[in-house]
């Protein structure tokens, strides 16, 4: 039975994946501060880790051995450089969950690739994730995996990820705006982006992980999606029009509030055999799935 250690695995995205692993028969151990209960049961195993601290983290898992570590939460050099220490000689393989982030706003209609951010020749700052922009600290942690780990790494760029399940509630931010008629700050309706649903987000970490891929990999749905055409499935799902405030005051919390088309290139994981789902498809029902909840609040 092959091992795999989930460092997270209790919320969004990270459920997913360990549904997914469960489901393919893997022996999973999930590795949290355990603050979240998690939905498992006594289908995994767990280990209480604090994440930031180096000594507990050796602690927990000295002696230990896996066939992959799937990294849900590290966002920074020093955040790697501690797991490369902690699991030299004690995995297979590395799987990092990084971030489109790591590019800048831009890629045009095609996005971008992943030889557009090379972190093999990144000059690599060490430091812990205070120090650094959220998108700053993945590419450093990026640098810090590729350049100094002896063990395979995969690091998997997501754009937003959505689902029902997301704690961070941003598609949900944008329809309670056009349902309760309230000011929606977008400066450019014409900006596209892509997205990946929180199913296909945990199921492609699982495939990754069995593959003999290594490296960096963009993993997207199919397709985008215009600031304006999002607005429009909302104000169809709530039946009201939208307020749209297209200034270029900046609003910290409009987080879809891009200036420019931003999108990746999911050519090299179709490449490899990944068959990713349609964002327009299941993106109007996922609307009105978290529109039916927002109601029960």
């Amino acid at each position: 039975m092959v091992k795999a250690l989930v460092l997270g695995g209790t919320r969004f995205f990270g459920v997913q994946l360990v549904e997914s692993l469960l489901k393919q028969g893997f022996d999973v151990t999930i590795a949290s501060r355990g603050n979240v209960k998690d939905p498992f049961g006594d289908k995994v195993s767990r280990l209480k880790v604090d994440r930031l601290d180096v000594g507990d983290m050796q602690k927990n898992f000295v002696g230990t051995e896996w066939d992959i570590v799937f990294d849900q939460i590290c966002y920074s050099s020093q955040e790697a450089i501690d797991s490369i220490d902690v699991f030299t000689g004690k995995t297979k393989k590395y799987v990092f969950t990084s971030s489109k982030s790591v590019y800048e706003q831009g890629g045009g209609e095609n996005g971008f690739t992943e030889a557009d951010f090379n972190p093999f020749e990144y000059k690599l700052i060490v430091g812990p994730k205070e120090e650094f922009s959220y998108g700053e600290g993945k590419r450093q942690a990026e640098a810090a995996f590729f350049g100094r780990a002896s063990f395979p790494v995969v690091a998997v760029r997501f754009p937003i990820v959505i689902g029902i399940n997301d704690y961070t509630e941003r598609l949900n931010y944008y329809i309670q705006k056009v349902r309760d008629q309230e000011d929606v700050h977008l400066v450019n309706l014409e900006a596209a982006m892509d997205f990946i649903s929180e199913e296909e987000a945990g199921d492609f970490l699982a495939w990754v992980g069995q593959s003999d891929f290594e490296g960096p990999i963009n993993a997207t749905s199919n397709g985008h999606v215009k600031m304006g055409e999002l607005i429009e499935y909302m104000e169809r799902k709530v039946g009201k029009s939208a307020i749209v405030v297209a200034d270029t005051k900046e609003e910290s919390d409009s987080p879809y509030n891009i200036t420019e088309t931003w999108l990746i290139s999911n050519e090299k994981a179709r490449t490899y055999g990944y068959e990713f789902k349609d964002l327009k498809e299941y993106l109007p029902g996922l609307i009105s799935e978290a529109l039916e909840e927002l109601g029960k609040d």
